[in-house]
């Protein structure tokens, strides 16, 4: 017997289980996050992205020869095309950074004689490309729009290193480079998150490896996620000085203003990468000799401890909260914050689409209908 009962409603997909996923576990009751059985505070402290990049393609760490290799392949993806050039130089100087690496994307794929091949070799090559070069075209973009050439790419400088030197033009200190690899790392994967989840949407259709990646990046330019480091920059800089806080705080909650950078759809307590970021935020405060976004950041931190209103919610700082002083601290302006974030994402985005392809089927939920019942048609001179 057929039951014309419905099912449930989960608005959002919230708690809804729709694939099986080695890549990274998302422990939200008790703060914890693992890439492939490795817990991210060793990833994040001992680890490059370069390495956790092959962590989450290949499923094991790789040996000294297979980082050394692989390594090689992402500094030599550096290198800008001319096509991407060309398109970076026509584009509108108005735009966001993440806009003009979305578009470049989109031109490359054009370029792509085997566009269409989605085999695990195909895509692995394809992500080392993309990988490698997505720093190479948002720091290009940066500097066209700041109306100062690009910069070439240095292959003798690591991932986090080269990105920087290609924003600013100077061979960033150890610990500048260090907090970048840290933010890399950090936000590299993190589950079933919009972006990804979008990419396998995309994927699932037996659609091209960049139309997978351009959809991750349409998705990731959402305020409610990779603009959310973005947003919370914009934030720390309205409030502008810690003795501020609490009188933005308490206007913020009598107007229902959102906090940008606080609370999490998964996490019920602190987000355990917010440590790390936290950390590196104020080494870098101190480096540059201002302290204010670091103090402010941490102000709104304590506040979230303290305050009834966060305890009850279980809002805490989440990766974006301290990613913004950190990146803001690097020299980024706030709106090449979620280009950053698609440069370390790429890693998890391509993970993804590399398990989705393994065991493909066309991602296709049901809607519940609430419109008119079934009504007849009239002709339109008959319409009052």
């Amino acid at each position: 017997m057929v039951s014309d009962q419905k099912p449930a409603q989960a608005r959002g997909l919230e708690g809804v289980v729709v694939a099986s996923s080695a890549l990274s576990l998302v422990e939200g009751t008790v703060g914890r996050l693992s890439y492939r059985g490795y817990n991210i505070d060793d990833l994040a402290e001992k680890s490059s992205f370069e390495e956790v990049t092959y962590l989450l393609w290949y499923g094991e760490l790789p040996t000294a020869a297979q980082l050394k290799d692989f390594s090689g392949k992402l500094r030599a993806a550096r290198k800008m095309p001319a096509l991407a050039e060309q398109v970076l130089r026509v584009l509108p100087l108005e735009g966001e950074p993440i806009d003009a690496l979305r578009t470049v994307v989109s031109a490359l794929a054009l370029a792509d004689s085997d566009v269409d091949n989605t085999s695990r070799e195909a895509v692995i090559e394809k992500g080392t490309r993309l990988a490698g070069l997505f720093p190479t075209i948002v720091a290009a973009y940066h500097r066209l729009r700041e109306h100062q050439e690009p910069i070439a790419p240095r292959e003798d400088l690591s991932h986090a290193a080269n990105m920087l030197y290609m924003l600013t033009g100077t061979v960033p200190q150890d610990a500048q480079t260090n907090a970048l690899n840290a933010y890399l790392v950090l936000a590299a994967e993190h589950s079933l998150n919009a972006s990804t989840f979008a990419a396998m949407v995309t994927i699932s259709a037996v659609s091209d490896y960049y139309s997978g990646i351009v959809t991750a990046i349409g998705t990731l330019r959402g305020v409610s996620h990779g603009r959310a480091n973005e947003k919370a920059m914009d934030m720390l800089m309205e409030i502008e000085s810690p003795d501020n806080v609490e009188s933005f705080v308490d206007h913020a909650l009598a107007t229902k203003r959102r906090l940008m950078g606080m609370g999490h759809r998964i996490y019920k307590t602190r987000d355990p990468r917010a440590k790390h970021l936290a950390h590196h935020a104020q080494n870098l405060a101190r480096i540059v000799n201002d302290t204010r976004w670091f103090d402010i950041a941490n102000r709104l931190d304590e506040m979230s401890a303290s305050h009834p209103y966060f305890a009850e919610r279980k809002l805490y700082p989440n990766v974006e909260f301290y990613s913004a002083p950190v990146l803001y601290g690097l020299g980024l302006a706030p709106d090449l914050m979620p280009a950053a974030f698609a440069c370390s994402r790429i890693a998890g985005w391509t993970g993804h689409i590399l398990e989705q392809l393994a065991d493909n089927r066309i991602i296709r939920p049901s809607a519940d209908y609430s419109g008119p019942e079934p009504r007849a048609y009239t002709d339109v001179a008959d319409r009052g």
